[in-house]
């Protein structure tokens, strides 16, 4: 996908690819790569908004120079101090050491943390309302802490309707890898990113809600600038933490296959009573990311895990864990365990969940004890035609 197209006339693309990387933050899993973005404004005075993960610097360096042409930046602007956008401030400075730096007041407070022997002599704090003018555009700052670091600013040009949004409509995977599916991997992004920030996001949406927005510059992910209202709607949507898609998470935690058996037969007879949609997660084997990405995006999870050690099956409990952290609430949660001899996974599912806001617990749950016998079937088919009742009212 070609970035430069979808950009307004003297704004040109400067980002990178990072197509070797295995964990985006040492922990997503990005088997399409990830974009480091930056872009370069040519004006009467010339800007370039944002660097990149030090791993790309000399790429994106040769980039810059580039677009340049022998033309010296006036300005550096760092709308995230995050590494993998400010990593190589140092290194551009070192070859234009005449540009100042833009930033918020908390991010020029970062600085000395990641440079601890770097002097930064040239130097503009801007805040909420503050404007840059670089000739025939100019650039306001917009204020959005916890989106999701506490020194986040955007910036917003008023000539051609270009937010410049840092991590907010961000994604993972690649430009090269970019396909028209971006909902997916934005989903998962910001669920796993920014989900805990949901007021901190919509305090951000109400501001850019002032804004005739026609082009969204995110920091990764591809350039937007067709369907605004789309994804400004699906970013509502999330940081209010309302259901998506009406549906059905099934998530298991098996140890020996017995709760793997009984989740997916559960899952299949979801299904033939009419459940909109009924996704499965091996939470021992799948993406845990994506797990956490459609427990949101759904209305109903049901947990199946085995009981371990007095307790539950430790992937349940670090899924548990997971969502609490990110904020899950406004949702149902049924339970299902399996215990040989003495089942404790509903007990100890039931105390993680507890601390989750405005979660509806169903009273009904299921205890298998080894495997799911004839004698369980009954319940089951109760169960899944209680939670499809919800979908055919």
């Amino acid at each position: 996908m070609n970035q430069q197209e979808l950009l307004p006339k003297g704004v040109i693309y400067a980002g990178v690819d990072d197509l070797d990387i295995d964990l985006f933050e040492s922990q997503y899993d990005v088997p399409e790569g990830m974009s480091y973005n930056s872009y370069v404004i040519l004006d009467q005075k010339i800007a370039v908004l944002d660097t990149v993960d030090a791993r790309k610097a000399d790429e994106w360096l040769n980039n810059i120079t580039k677009i340049l042409n022998g033309k010296k930046p006036d300005y550096l602007v760092v709308h995230h101090m995050e590494p993998d956008h400010s990593g190589s401030i140092a290194k551009f400075l070192e070859k234009y050491p005449d540009t100042t730096l833009v930033a918020s007041g908390k991010a020029l407070n970062m600085l000395p943390l990641y440079f601890e022997d770097i002097t930064f002599n040239n130097k503009m704090e801007v805040k909420e309302g503050d404007t840059l003018s670089l000739g025939t555009r100019s650039l306001t700052f917009i204020a959005a802490p916890m989106v999701h670091w506490p020194e986040v600013m955007l910036s917003f040009d008023a000539s051609d309707g270009t937010l410049f949004a840092a991590d907010a409509f961000g994604k993972f995977g690649a430009i090269k890898n970019e396909t028209d599916d971006w909902a997916c991997e934005a989903r998962r992004y910001y669920f796993n990113i920014c989900g805990k920030y949901g007021v901190q996001v919509q305090n951000l949406l109400k501001k850019a809600a002032n804004l005739t927005i026609k082009t969204i510059c995110p920091l990764h992910g591809p350039v937007l600038n067709q369907n605004i209202g789309y994804y400004v709607g699906l970013y509502n949507t999330w940081s209010k933490y309302e259901v998506e898609t009406p549906g059905v998470l099934v998530a298991y935690a098996s140890i020996h296959g017995g709760t793997k058996a009984a989740a997916e037969h559960f899952a299949e007879l979801l299904k033939q009573k009419g459940c909109p949609k009924v996704a499965t997660a091996d939470l021992s084997r799948d993406d845990m990311e994506e797990a956490i990405e459609d427990a949101f995006r759904m209305d109903t999870t049901v947990l199946a895990a085995a009981s371990y050690d007095a307790g539950v099956f430790p992937p349940m409990e670090d899924f548990l864990n997971r969502l609490a952290h990110k904020n899950f609430q406004n949702r149902r949660i049924c339970m299902i365990e399996n215990g040989s001899w003495g089942p404790t996974a509903i007990r100890t599912m039931t105390k993680l969940i507890e601390p989750m806001k405005n979660i509806e617990l169903m009273p009904e749950t299921i205890t298998i004890k080894g495997r799911m016998h004839r004698d369980d079937l009954p319940k089951f088919e109760a169960l899944a035609e209680k939670i499809a009742e919800k979908y055919k009212n």
